[in-house]
């Protein structure tokens, strides 16, 4: 597929700084090994390799105060493929992570120890402190504007970290991973919510964060948003940014809570090796709940990783918009002649004086964006832009945000029919007036891309402008015969979209 080429305001980053090679990182926890390499460390790096071995190190750690094990030896042998993993892919700088079930382990540092033998690299022992800011970090990264408590629970411990003004705050953590807690206190639901909420009351500062937002990492937190996800027909299957009521989450919770693992194993689309602990996760999630009462809970696909990346950032990489590095991490993948989304986003600023800053925002997402469907089949095209836009791997924008982008761009080329999946969807996330709202930025696309052949030097050979009741398009001198009938037609739908006439100012 071909992508709009970046000009050198969509390329570059706001800091200027040439992109830097991939990084990787290794997150060594008590459930899991992971490997993540990023197609590069900054403000929005895309993924381009993950892969995780459940090897369960934090197994019975409670009971026998070491790592387990059986872990410990399938650690020892995926962490030197890892490396020649990162190797292979040109990797300019690999974190080693390791969390809670290696860092209270009799036996942690000696696995580490011998790891670093094997790997021939560091690995750094975070502290429960740590750990909490950096995913508190990596839920920033991914979502600027979180307010509220950041918890990630991960298979030895739960860490609980206040946001606010794209900051980290007060933080904690608490041993109630499920890993760490005997299989029959589990089983007795009473017995397992006393000692969870006994955790949660000793963390005072929680209690300034109710009525706000919690914001939700990891694993078996992820699988109960895809279930709910399942379970309510929702349109995307996207986890990053998918916000449900504090409600509704909290009676979905306590319904998973209650199912054995051999009802979930039914549902298709959640990890089996989550079954085991996700009525565990959904139990922990109704405490959490009850004592935080948040308005909203929003999951986040960000976490520790993403966290780690972040907190290497300058300052001015860090406030950098990280919906628009994204995007410029796609259109700059292939190369095409093509009209700039810069140039785009300002040819057509004038027909849109009245929006807000988020739609602003997202007009120029859009506007990045807007060739995606370049070398699709003609007829596929608009269906095609729509679901491509909506799963992009970005972060920074919810799920409305995603369709009112993803509409915005279908309509550079048509609109999707109203029968088809993609367009269902787009309505279950959009009411008509956004839609209308992203068709007419689509619309106005569209009419730049046809004055200009798609090419940047020409587009800036016209002009639009808008009053309250006129859309005029203003032609230069000696190029009359470029507005043809096609460019009046197009013109015509988009003075029609924006409730105007049309008029055209031959220079």
């Amino acid at each position: 597929m071909t992508i709009t080429a970046p000009t050198p305001r969509d390329a570059q980053s706001a800091s200027g700084a040439a992109k830097p090679p991939p990084a990787a990182v290794v997150d060594i926890g008590s459930n899991s090994i992971r490997l993540v390499v990023y197609e590069s460390s900054d403000r929005a790096p895309l993924p381009v390799f993950n892969e995780k071995l459940l090897c369960g190190l934090g197994r019975d750690l409670d009971a026998t105060g070491m790592l387990s094990p059986d872990g410990v030896e399938q650690a020892l042998q995926a962490l030197p493929r890892f490396m020649d993993v990162t190797q292979a892919m040109g990797v300019g700088r690999v974190d080693l992570l390791a969390t809670a079930a290696v860092r209270e382990a009799s036996n942690g540092r000696d696995f580490v120890e011998r790891a670093r033998d094997l790997c021939g690299r560091d690995i750094e022992i975070l502290s429960g402190e740590e750990e909490a800011r950096l995913s508190g970090l990596g839920v920033l990264a991914g979502t600027p504007e979180a307010d509220g408590v950041m918890g990630d629970l991960g298979g030895g411990s739960l860490e609980l970290v206040a946001l606010a003004a794209g900051e980290t705050g007060e933080q904690a953590t608490l041993p109630l991973g499920p890993l760490r807690l005997d299989s029959k206190l589990v089983a007795k639901p009473a017995k397992a919510k006393e000692l969870i909420d006994e955790k949660l009351a000793a963390v005072p500062w929680l209690d300034r964060a109710k009525g706000k937002s919690f914001y939700v990492v990891g694993g078996a937190w992820r699988s109960f948003a895809r279930l709910h996800m399942i379970q309510t027909d929702y349109p995307l299957r996207i986890i990053h940014h998918y916000a449900v009521s504090a409600d509704k989450a909290a009676d979905f919770a306590g319904f998973v809570a209650k199912l054995s693992p051999g009802t979930l194993q039914k549902v298709h689309g959640v990890s089996k090796r989550r079954l085991e602990t996700l009525p565990y996760a959904s139990m922990l999630l109704h405490r959490v709940i009850d004592r935080l009462q948040p308005k909203e809970i929003v999951f986040s696909a960000n976490g520790l990783r993403e966290g780690c990346l972040f907190d290497r950032l300058s300052p001015e990489q860090r406030a950098e918009d990280p919906l628009f590095s994204a995007c410029s991490h796609v259109v700059a993948h292939e190369r095409a002649l093509a009209v700039g989304g810069s140039e785009l986003f300002d040819w057509i600023g004038p027909l849109f004086p009245d929006e807000t800053a988020e739609e602003r925002r997202l007009r120029r997402a859009a506007c990045m964006l807007s060739d995606i469907a370049r070398w699709e089949h003609p007829d596929y095209r608009a269906e095609h832009a729509l679901m491509r836009v909506m799963r992009l791997p970005v972060v920074g924008i919810d799920h409305p945000g995603r369709a009112f982008v993803g509409a915005a761009v279908a309509a550079r080329y048509s609109m999707p029919d109203g029968e088809t999946d993609a367009f269902k969807a787009l309505r279950a996330l959009l009411p008509p007036e956004r839609i209308e709202h992203a068709r007419a930025i689509g619309l106005a696309m569209r009419l730049a891309f046809t004055l200009s052949g798609g090419m940047t030097a020409e587009l800036g050979r016209f002009g639009v402008m808008r009053d309250d009741a006129v859309l005029r398009l203003t032609a230069p001198s000696g190029g009359e015969h470029l507005v043809g009938e096609v460019v009046e037609r197009r013109l015509g739908s988009l003075a029609k979209a924006l409730n105007r006439t049309a008029e055209v100012v031959r220079a």
